[in-house]
């Protein structure tokens, strides 16, 4: 009988994130600060691209979970050596959380030239 492997880097990151913006998304933080949200120049500049960047970041991050979930399973599903999955899952957190960050900033761009 095999037993998954549940403590692998993409599992618990994933599950991390996704809960953090599953919070964010029910729990967006009202005011512009610098301790909770998705803080960047443009995204604290007015009320409006806060919102804004709160709601789409926090679904970002939702997706970004659910994918580093899915990639764990995959991973075990194919019995993946444990270090290789880990690395996979590392790189591809990376690469996806600069991709929300260009994301966000490239909406938010496009949503000031809206106001």
């Amino acid at each position: 009988m095999m037993v998954e492997n549940v403590t692998s880097i993409p599992y618990t990151i994933g599950a991390v994130v996704l809960f953090a913006g599953f919070l964010m998304y029910i729990f967006p933080p009202k005011k512009i600060n610098y301790l909770y949200g998705y803080r960047t120049a443009r995204s604290m500049k007015n009320i409006e691209n806060w919102n804004f960047a709160q709601k789409l970041s926090s679904k970002l991050l939702m997706i970004i979970g659910i994918v580093a979930i899915v990639t764990g399973k995959i991973g075990t599903i194919f019995s993946i050596d444990e270090v290789l999955l880990n690395t996979i899952g590392v790189i591809e957190l990376i690469i996806l959380m600069i991709l929300l960050f260009v994301k966000t900033e490239s909406d938010l761009r496009k949503f000031e030239k809206t106001m």
